[in-house]
C-alpha cells in the first residue's frame, strides 16, 4: 500500500512528510524524590522531537502512513544530576488498509534502562558510533519498529532496518550500560533482533506479511476468506514454535497480537474458532485463558 500511495502522490504533485513516525512519549518519575522535576519535561520534549524529526529511512512517509508510537520511560532512580535508570515501554501501530483501524505492530517494555541525559543537550544519532545509550536504545527499538511495519507490507521488507538495529548492538557491545550483550539474559535487545534475523525465525517474518497485507488489509471487503488468510499465517508460527517454543520474539509477536486475535475469531463461525484456538494454545501457551474467550464468545 505505501509504494503505491507514494507513487500516486508523486504523479499528482503531491508534496510527501518525509518523517516516518507519529510518536508521543511520557517521562514520568513516581518514585523519584527531587527538587529538579523540569529535567524530565525537558528530556520528553528532546525525545518527542528526536524520534519524530529524525529521518529514519530514504522513503517518503503520507501523512496518514506514519507509524503511530507511543513511548513510556519510568524513571525509578536518579543517579546523579544527569544519570537514570528505569524501564523503557514502547507500543507501536500501523493503519489497516480501507478502515479506520490500526494494528499493534509492537508493545514491549525493556526494563533495563540506564542512561545519562543532560538537560539541554541535543539528542544526536551517529550511525558509526555508540556514543549515548538514550540514543542507542531509541534508534534501536526505532528500527525495530520499521523493521516489523516493512515486513507486515512486503515479505522481508524489514530486513535493512532490523540489520540497522543489529549494527547498534554490535557497537554498543563494550558500553557499560546492560540490555546489549548476549550473557545478560536471553529476552534483551541482544537476543530480539538475533531471533528476528536468525533463519529459523523466517516463518514468523512470513507470518507478519500474510497477516497484515493477506489477512487485515482485506478484512473490510472480504472479512471470511481475510480470516482464513490469517489462519494460514498463524500455521506459520507452529513451524518456529517447534524447532524453538517460547522464543522471545514469537513472545513479543503474540504480546502484540493476542487481544486482536480475540477480536478477530470472536466473529467466526465455530469449525473456524476450533481450529484456531487448538493452534493458538500450542503455539501460545501463556495466553490460553485469553483465547479460550473465542469459544465462548457469540
Amino acid at each position: 500500500m505505501r509504494y503505491v500511495i507514494v507513487v500516486l502522490c508523486l504523479l499528482l504533485g503531491v508534496n510527501l512528510v518525509a518523517q516516518e513516525f507519529q510518536c508521543r512519549v511520557q517521562v514520568v518519575s513516581p518514585q523519584v524524590q527531587s527538587t529538579n522535576k523540569k529535567v524530565f519535561e525537558t528530556m520528553q520534549t528532546a525525545i518527542m522531537e528526536f524520534m519524530n524529526n529524525q529521518k529514519w529511512t530514504n522513503d517518503k512517509f503520507a501523512p496518514e502512513e506514519r507509524i503511530d508510537c507511543n513511548i513510556m520511560i519510568n524513571i525509578s532512580e536518579m543517579i546523579s544530576i544527569d544519570e537514570f535508570k528505569g524501564s523503557f515501554q514502547i507500543q507501536a501501530r500501523r493503519p489497516v488498509y480501507d478502515s479506520n483501524y490500526y494494528t499493534v505492530l509492537l508493545n514491549h517494555q525493556d526494563q533495563d534502562f540506564h542512561f545519562k541525559y543532560v538537560e539541554f543537550q541535543p539528542l544526536i544519532y551517529n550511525p558509526n558510533n555508540f556514543e549515548s545509550n538514550l540514543v542507542a536504545v531509541l534508534a534501536y527499538y526505532a528500527n525495530i519498529v520499521l523493521g516489523l511495519d516493512y515486513d507486515s507490507f512486503q515479505n522481508n521488507g524489514g530486513t535493512p532496518y532490523f540489520q540497522e538495529a543489529e549494527r547498534i548492538v554490535n557497537r554498543a557491545q563494550g558500553a557499560r550500560e546492560t540490555g546489549w550483550k548476549s550473557f545478560e539474559g536471553q529476552r534483551n535487545r541482544y537476543w530480539l533482533v538475533e531471533n528476528i534475523l536468525n533463519e529459523y525465525h523466517r516463518p514468523l517474518r512470513q507470518c507478519m506479511y500474510e497477516y497484515h497485507r493477506k489477512g487485515l488489509d482485506r478484512m473490510s471487503d472480504k472479512p471470511e476468506e481475510a480470516r482464513a488468510e490469517i489462519v494460514k499465517s498463524l500455521e506459520l508460527t507452529r513451524k518456529v514454535h517447534r524447532q524453538r517454543p517460547g522464543s522471545f520474539f514469537a513472545q513479543v509477536f503474540f504480546t502484540a497480537k493476542s487481544d486482536e486475535l480475540v477480536n478477530i475469531f470472536s466473529e467466526s463461525f465455530s469449525m473456524e474458532k476450533g481450529r484456531v484456538v487448538e493452534l493458538l494454545q500450542e503455539v501460545d501457551p501463556g495466553n490460553n485463558k485469553k483465547y479460550e474467550k473465542i469459544l465462548s464468545s457469540k
